[in-house]
C-alpha cells in the first residue's frame, strides 16, 4: 500500500475539480492506496496538506491550472496531470505517480539568463545556476542574452537533448526555440540568490511548451511566474533594454559633437564639420529612436513580433506630439495589449491565419494605437510630461536636494532591483526632454554601494573576511563600471547593517549631484565617460558627490559591521 497525495488547483472549473477529486480517490481506494487530497478553488482551500503529510507521501499528483503552491513539495516525486486525463482514467494517472521516479541523477539543462541592461544579473544568474547544476550533479549549458548579444549560444542539437529548459529572465525571451520541450521561467533573482533550489523547483513545476507559444497547460504555466517579477514591470523592462543601447550612443556622439565643436556646435554655422556630424547622428539618429524603441519593444513583449510595428508607431507618434517617454510608455502597452486582444479574438482558420502576423495585426493595432494617442490620450500625457519638465528644470536649492536623496536612496535600496530600475528607467527617460540632472545624480548613486564597500573592506579589514576582501576588490572595479549589482553579495550576507549604510550613502552622493546641478548626458559608463569633455557638467562637485557618498557608506560600514574574530 502506498501513500498518495493529490493538490487540485482548478479556481475557473470548480466542479470538473470536485470530479477529479472524487475519480482519484475512488481508484486510489480500489488500487489499496492511502490518498489525501488538496482542492484550490475559488472558495477557498479544501484539505490543505500539512507538512507531515507531504513529508511521508511516496508520490504526489498534481493538477494545477492555478496557484497550487508547489515549492512545498520541495524534491517530491510529482505527476503533471490535466482534469481530462483524471476524469477519463484515475488509476492510470495514480499508476504513472507511483511509478514516477525522482529524477535522474545527471539531469541535461539548458537556460537562458537575461536582464533589462544585460550587464550585471544577466552574468550573476548564470553562474548562480552554473553553480547550482554542479552542487546537484547536473550537466548545464547557460546562454546569456546581455548588452553585447547571446553569448555561449544554445544549439539546436543542446535544446533537442536537454531534459530542462530554465529562463531566468527579467526581459521578453524568445521561446519558439523550445517547442516541446519543459519549461520553467522565473526571474535572474532566483538564480542569484540560490540557484540549486530554483533548479529543483524548476523540476517540479517545468511545463511543455507549445508550438503557439504557450504552456500545454497555460494556466498552469502562468502561475509558475507569479511569484516572480511578471507583468507590466517585465514588459517596461524589455522595452527599456531594447531603448538603452540608443540612449548611450546618441549620448556619447552628442557629448563628442560638443568637445569638436562647442556648446552651439548643433547651429547652422557649423553645418558640415565633424562636430556638428557626431551631434546630428547622436541627436537626430540614435537618440531619435529612444522612444519609438522603447514602446516598439514594451509591446514586443506583450504581443510578441507582430507587436513591434504598432507599438513603434505609437512611439513616434509620442516624439512627434511631445508627449516623449512617457508617451511612449503608454504607446507600447496600447499596442500591445491592443495586437493581443486582436490575436486572441480575430479566428481565420488554417488557411488565413498567416495573414494576421503580417497584415491585420500590425494593420488594426497600429490604427487603434495611432487613433487614441492623436485623439486622445497624447496630448494629456504631453501636457503631464511638460509639467514634470519644467519643474524638474526649476528645481533649486532644498527640492533638488529632497529629489537627489529620493533617487539615490532608490539606487541603492536593491541595487538593480525593480526599486532601482524604476529610478534608472525615470532618469533615462527624460534625457529626452532635455533633461540631464536626474541622470547624474542616479549614476553617482548607483556607482557609490560597490565603491564603498571596497573602500571598508580596505580601511576596516577586521569587518570583512578574506574572501570578502577579495570579492570587495572586485566590487569596487564594477563601481566604477556603474554597476551596483557588484555589492549585492555583500548586502545579502549582512543586510540589517550593508543596506542602510549603501542607502545612506546613495543618497549623499545623488544629494550633492542634484544641489550642485551636475547634468549627465550619458545614461551608463560610470567614470568612464566624465573625461569626455561636455558629458557631465559641474565635473569637479560631481567628483566630489562621488566621493562623498563612498566614504559615506565605508564609514557606516565599519560602524555598523561587528569585528571578526577571526
Amino acid at each position: 500500500m502506498s501513500t498518495i497525495l493529490a493538490i487540485i488547483a482548478c479556481p475557473q472549473r470548480v466542479a470538473q475539480g470536485q470530479l477529479a477529486a472524487e475519480a482519484l480517490r475512488k481508484a486510489a481506494t480500489q488500487g489499496g492506496h492511502q490518498i489525501s487530497i488538496e482542492i484550490r478553488n475559488a472558495q477557498g482551500v479544501q484539505g490543505l496538506l500539512d507538512g507531515t503529510r507531504i513529508a511521508s507521501a511516496d508520490a504526489a499528483v498534481v493538477i494545477a491550472e492555478g496557484d497550487a503552491d508547489l515549492a512545498r513539495l520541495g524534491s517530491k516525486p510529482a505527476h503533471q496531470a490535466t482534469l481530462e486525463a483524471v476524469l477519463a482514467d484515475a488509476a492510470a494517472v495514480i499508476g504513472k505517480a507511483l511509478g514516477a521516479h525522482a529524477p535522474a541523477t545527471t539531469l541535461r539543462i539548458v537556460a537562458i539568463t537575461s536582464c533589462p541592461t544585460g550587464i550585471a544579473h544577466t552574468f550573476m544568474a548564470a553562474e548562480g545556476l552554473t553553480q547550482g547544476a554542479q552542487q546537484l550533479g547536473h550537466q548545464i549549458k547557460v546562454e546569456t542574452q546581455g548588452s553585447v548579444g547571446s553569448q555561449n549560444a544554445l544549439t539546436a542539437d543542446d535544446i533537442a537533448d536537454a531534459d530542462l529548459v530554465i529562463i531566468a529572465a527579467d526581459t521578453q525571451v524568445d521561446l519558439s526555440r523550445f517547442d516541446g520541450k519543459r519549461v520553467f521561467s522565473s526571474g535572474t533573482k532566483a538564480a542569484i540568490n540560490d540557484g540549486q533550489a530554483l533548479i529543483k523547483r524548476a523540476q517540479i513545476e517545468a511545463r511543455a511548451h507549445a508550438a503557439n507559444g504557450k504552456a500545454a497547460a497555460s494556466a498552469a504555466a502562468n502561475v509558475a511566474a507569479t511569484s516572480e517579477r511578471s507583468g507590466a514591470y517585465k514588459h517596461l523592462m524589455t522595452g527599456v533594454s531594447f531603448m538603452l543601447p540608443f540612449v548611450v550612443t546618441g549620448g556619447l556622439l552628442i557629448a563628442l559633437g560638443f568637445a569638436l565643436g562647442g556648446i552651439y556646435v548643433y547651429e547652422d554655422a557649423f553645418k558640415g564639420t565633424l562636430g556638428w556630424t557626431l551631434f546630428t547622428i547622436g541627436a537626430k539618429a540614435s537618440f531619435a529612436l529612444m522612444v519609438p524603441i522603447l514602446a516598439g519593444y514594451i509591446a514586443y513583449s506583450i504581443a510578441d513580433r507582430p507587436g513591434i510595428a504598432p507599438g513603434m508607431a505609437g512611439g513616434m507618434i509620442a516624439s512627434a506630439i511631445g508627449s516623449g517617454f512617457l508617451g511612449g510608455i503608454v504607446a507600447g502597452f496600447i499596442a500591445g495589449y491592443a495586437v493581443k486582444y486582436l490575436n486572441e479574438k480575430i479566428q481565420l482558420g488554417r488557411n488565413f491565419d498567416g495573414l494576421k502576423p503580417v497584415l491585420i495585426l500590425p494593420l488594426l493595432g497600429t490604427t487603434i494605437v495611432g487613433l487614441l494617442m492623436y485623439y486622445v490620450l497624447g496630448q494629456p500625457v504631453a501636457v503631464a510630461l511638460g509639467v514634470v519638465t519644467d519643474w524638474l528644470k526649476g528645481l533649486q536649492g532644498s527640492s533638488a536636494l529632497a529629489l537627489g536623496m529620493i533617487l539615490g536612496g532608490m539606487m541603492a535600496f536593491d541595487m538593480g532591483g525593480p526599486i532601482n530600475k524604476a529610478a534608472y528607467t525615470f532618469s533615462t527617460g527624460l534625457l529626452a526632454s532635455q533633461v540631464y540632472a536626474p541622470m547624474a545624480a542616479v549614476m553617482a548613486a548607483g556607482m557609490t554601494p560597490p565603491l564603498g564597500i571596497a573602500l571598508a573592506a580596505l580601511l576596516f579589514k577586521n569587518r570583512f573576511s578574506a574572501d570578502e576582501r577579495e570579492g570587495a576588490k572586485a566590487a569596487g572595479v564594477l563601481g566604477i563600471s556603474f554597476i551596483t549589482e557588484g555589492a549585492i553579495p555583500f548586502a545579502a550576507k549582512d543586510p540589517l547593517r550593508v543596506i542602510p549604510a549603501l542607502v545612506a550613502g546613495s543618497a549623499l552622493a545623488g544629494a550633492i549631484s542634484m544641489a550642485a546641478g551636475c547634468e549627465l548626458r550619458v545614461p551608463h559608463g560610470g567614470v568612464f565617460v566624465l573625461p569626455i569633455p561636455n558629458a557631465v557638467t559641474n565635473l569637479g562637485m560631481y567628483l566630489v558627490a562621488l566621493a562623498a557618498g563612498t566614504a559615506l557608506t565605508a564609514v557606516l560600514l565599519g560602524v555598523l559591521k561587528k569585528a571578526r574574530a577571526d
